[in-house]
């Protein structure tokens, strides 16, 4: 009995150790990472928009740079647990601003659970929130970067109010949920080649009414073939990056754990969210980029490159990576960022 004793009060100060050591290194990686650039700019903080709290961070290495909107995915899946990491390989050319979009991220609030998502309610937040950064940052435009459903975001918001962007770079770009969902189940089938367990998995994928179940069966199949979002890992230290996120208190990490997406499923699986298609949307005011892997499925990659042989803009250009699925930004960033750093020297060159 007494031997037990001893080995629990061990292991309670062993953990209690672990605990400290933990809290210890993250406030060092807070303190480090959290330091405003010499000359540049590094702020988080809550504003009000279309009537929420919603929160960004503002973060570049020189304050003359262009303003870069970094818009994630999902549509819900906000990234600012880990997008320090490869938006601030931008910020040497770029004051890249970081969102977290309504109820979701840092910006989830419960009380909003109920709220039903619309096109004319998101394009209002983004709306907003650009107006802000322009009078914020005191310029007279900004550019946009969308992953995935930012992407297909990003080109609504450039279409429909060209006067207040300067470029769009689209990067697993989006153009149309169904279309998209027709692409991968024709894909899929393919690939399956007599497989009944994938055979299987297809029937459920029904492109006309998305549900928990398709969403679930696509990403069986994408793990299977190889060709999952991460199938790549990341080219930086994903627990390092967690653990000394400057942006994450203990407060948003159990959050973090306890948001309820609901909304956002809802969202995807509704008429509102078929209403951001660009299908028959092609003209363009400012230059469109885009920036594709060429093993991504998840947003079909040939659909891109179809939409972009369309558009009709002052200047595009395409880049494709290759051997590269769908989290392109998130696992290959180095590569990205110098795509990224290329792009961002034709857009402002050709001026």
């Amino acid at each position: 009995m007494k031997k037990a004793i001893k080995i629990t009060k061990v292991l309670l100060l062993s953990l209690f150790a672990l605990v400290l050591l933990i809290l210890a290194a993250h406030a060092i990686g807070y303190f480090i990472n959290n330091r405003t650039p010499k000359g540049g700019i590094n702020e988080s903080m809550y504003i009000d928009i279309n009537g929420t709290k919603q929160w960004i961070n503002i973060y570049g290495e020189s304050k003359n740079n262009p303003v870069l909107l970094y818009l994630h995915g999902g549509p819900g899946s906000s990234t600012s647990e880990i997008d320090y990491a490869f938006t601030r390989q931008w910020a040497d050319i770029y004051t890249v601003v970081t969102w977290d979009q309504r109820n979701c991220g840092k910006s989830y609030d419960k009380s909003q659970n109920a709220d039903k998502l619309t096109k004319a309610m998101l394009m209002k937040d983004a709306k907003e929130l650009t107006e802000f950064l322009i009078e914020h940052l005191g310029v007279e435009k900004i550019s946009i970067l969308g992953h995935s459903w930012g992407s297909i975001y990003g080109a609504n918001l450039v279409l429909d109010y060209p006067e207040l962007y300067e470029a769009l770079i689209g990067s697993g770009q989006l153009v149309d949920i169904v279309e998209n969902e027709k692409a991968f189940k024709t894909q899929a089938l393919k690939w399956a080649k007599g497989d009944e367990e994938t055979l299987e998995l297809i029937e459920k994928i029904n492109p006309e009414k998305i549900s928990l179940e398709s969403i679930e069966a696509k990403n069986k199949i994408l793990n299977k073939y190889g060709l999952s979002m991460m199938k790549d890992g990341s080219d930086y230290s994903l627990l390092a990056t967690i653990l000394f996120n400057p942006n994450y208190s203990i407060k948003d990490w159990i959050s973090y754990f306890h948001r309820d997406r609901q909304s956002y499923l809802d969202f995807y699986k509704s008429d509102e969210f078929k209403a951001f298609s660009l299908k028959g949307r092609y003209d363009y005011q400012v230059p469109y980029i885009n920036i594709n892997g060429d093993m991504d499925y998840q947003v079909n990659y040939k659909l891109a490159q179809d939409y972009y042989d369309d558009v009709n803009a002052p200047y595009k250009a395409t880049y494709i990576m290759k051997n590269t699925s769908h989290g392109l930004m998130e696992s290959k960033s180095k590569k990205f960022s110098y795509l990224l750093h290329k792009v961002h020297d034709e857009i402002y060159n050709r001026k």
